[in-house]
């Protein structure tokens, strides 16, 4: 855009919440019009009529800012409170139903392309998207390995935005919207349930006996075998 046909600056406002509501309006349009990567901190704050300052003082960086503008993880404090049972359930749906009508200025798919063309700027929007969405997670979510599953299910949900958003291509992407909500329901309780450490170690124990006894039992057929009749 040249600078001729570049919306005009807001007039100066000084209510914090009118600020705050100007540069959200102003960082949607640049998202929406310039993508992630290309739209600037300061660009927005010449939409907003604000200082580059202000910008960082209310949101701390273009990966905060560009989370509270867009749809995504901006709406995970309303999705999460509930029954934690059907967390899975709540989750899957409002991810497919957003992805289905998502734009180019969503989350998921700005980080994914960001990861592809500017790995730094990648990792940063997953930094802050990851951090906003333990906050959320974590008033329902507890246990020593929350974090662990949270992250989990991140790169599940990105994966499959990827496979069917991105890409476009194969069984994931053909799949009818009702049909992936019930898969992505059953993954992601998988995912999100704690792991049973004391359990695991009892299974690997057993197992190992197990497999101690098999080699007993074989080592003594062995030894029949090889006894004279």
């Amino acid at each position: 855009m040249t600078s001729s046909s570049r919306p005009p600056a807001r007039k100066r406002v000084r209510a914090p919440e009118a600020h705050r509501e100007a540069i959200l309006d102003a960082a949607r349009a640049a998202f929406a019009e310039r993508g992630y990567a290309r739209a600037t901190i300061r660009e927005i704050a010449g939409r907003a009529g604000v200082t580059h300052g202000l910008v960082m003082r209310h949101f701390g960086s273009k990966e905060r800012l560009f989370l509270a503008a867009v749809p995504g993880t901006r709406d995970l404090p309303e999705l999460v409170p509930g029954p934690p049972g059907t967390l899975p359930d709540r989750i899957a749906r409002a991810f497919v139903e957003r992805m289905e009508r998502a734009d180019s200025g969503d989350p998921f798919l700005a980080l994914i392309r960001s990861a592809a063309s500017d790995e730094s700027a990648a990792t940063a929007l997953y930094t802050a998207m990851r951090q906003s969405s333990t906050e959320a997670y974590r008033t329902v979510l507890t246990g020593p390995d929350a974090d662990e599953r949270i992250d989990l299910l991140g790169a599940h949900l990105i994966g499959v935005a990827f496979s069917r958003y991105v890409l476009r291509s194969g069984p994931v992407a053909a799949m009818e919207p009702e049909r992936l909500v019930r898969y992505l329901a059953r993954t992601l309780r998988c995912a999100l349930e704690p792991l049973d450490d004391a359990g695991a170690e009892h299974d690997a124990g057993a197992e190992h006996e197990a497999g101690i006894e098999n080699e007993a039992v074989a080592g003594t057929g062995a030894e029949e075998g090889n006894s004279p009749s």
